[in-house]
């Protein structure tokens, strides 16, 4: 089996924070690692990382920009392992995630699961990832319109070699957007139409996943040649 490094972007989530990753730690082998890169937590959700008392976790301070993207991006740079799972603070992973993306990865080098819409508690909503964004595949239909989220992703590190470093204007390009758009150009991806997340929403989630828009036509097309133009200097 290949070593798994689970990436997880941490910023004053103290209130779900265990519980997401009590649903990781079983997922995984001892041999596997979790990544935590802190974004300068001013809660407790470092003492209460630190009480599981696992040789797995490293936590690890944010020393790139500020903000998700800087973080998730500190983090991956700090991964070890074969394979690389991003991870929110506040999710859930069900039961057998880890393995049915492992599956699909003997197939490709990038697969996207959906997820699960859900309150602060749990409910499921009437939405998924897949039903509120479409779920496409393709370069250009996820330039147009960002189909993936980032805690849904699971890559082979051999796309960190076209992905790193992650463009410098991390508003015009997220993290997700921008590992979307390397992998689809120049790499395999497969879906899972399967939610394999809980994906929760509470008010206070630090990404906008699942949000629409509130951009200008112009910011977006903003944001696609920045993207565009990014992606083809990877070639």
């Amino acid at each position: 089996m290949p070593k798994i490094s689970v990436c997880m972007a941490v910023y004053n989530g103290e209130k779900y924070i265990l519980e997401q990753i009590e649903s990781i730690l079983g997922q995984l082998s001892v041999d596997d690692e979790l990544i935590v890169s802190d974004d300068g937590s001013t809660d407790l959700t470092l003492e209460k990382i630190r009480t599981c008392g696992d040789a797995r976790i490293r936590i690890i301070a944010n020393e790139l920009d500020k903000g998700y993207s800087g973080n998730f991006e500190n983090a991956i740079r700090h991964a070890t392992g074969e394979v690389i799972f991003l991870s929110d603070q506040d999710d859930v992973w069900l039961a057998d995630r880890v393995q049915k993306m492992l599956a699909a990865l003997e197939r490709c080098d990038m697969v996207v699961c959906n997820a699960q819409f859900t309150d602060h508690v749990l409910t499921p909503l009437d939405t998924t990832l897949f039903s509120l964004r479409g779920g496409g595949q393709g370069f250009w239909k996820n330039l147009l319109k960002s189909r993936y989220l980032g805690a849904c992703m699971a890559f082979k590190r051999s796309i960190l070699r076209k992905a790193l470093p992650f463009p410098g204007n991390r508003k015009l390009c997220p993290h997700d957007l921008w590992l979307t758009l390397v992998a689809e150009l120049y790499y395999r991806v497969e879906l899972i139409a399967e939610p394999l997340i809980l994906y929760r929403r509470h008010g206070a989630n630090v990404s906008s996943g699942g949000s629409a828009s509130t951009n200008s036509f112009l910011k977006k097309m903003q944001f696609r040649a920045y993207c565009l133009l990014k992606v083809l200097g990877r070639a």
